[in-house]
């Protein structure tokens, strides 16, 4: 099996195992476009191998699996990027959902030590 080929029934492969995980609801639809995007350009890379001599020409690249590289490379490097950005929002929803639990344990704590004769007046207080 060549090269070529070997990419195009990876790309298939991935497709496949994509619309599973898409299916059993194991990846969200925004991450498998992207997936699905890089697995059409390699499928296309695949498919026509002259394409990416010629690319590799322009770019001015000598090596036409360097130019494979280095894209899959930058890929990479996107992907890292965009998976930091999400973990650094996650993480700061994270702390402020901490924050909210904190306080309110310190209330539940609060009322807690309150004797019940004073709660029932409390709450007659803040009706008013």
């Amino acid at each position: 099996m060549s090269g070529y080929a070997f990419a195009l029934a990876s790309c298939l492969v991935l497709v496949l195992s994509l619309l599973v995980l898409l299916r059993r609801r194991r990846l969200r639809e925004k991450y498998v476009a992207i997936w699905l995007l890089l697995a059409v350009g390699v499928c296309v890379f695949g498919a026509f191998p002259a394409l990416v001599t010629a690319l590799a020409t322009a770019v001015g690249v000598e090596t036409p699996s360097n130019l494979l590289f280095a894209l899959a490379l930058m890929v990479l490097l996107i992907v890292c990027v965009q998976l930091s950005t999400e973990i650094t929002s996650l993480e700061e929803e994270t702390r402020t959902l901490v924050e909210e639990v904190a306080m309110l344990r310190h209330d539940v704590d609060e009322l807690r030590r309150q004797p019940a004769s004073r709660i029932g007046t409390q709450e007659t207080d803040d009706v008013d």
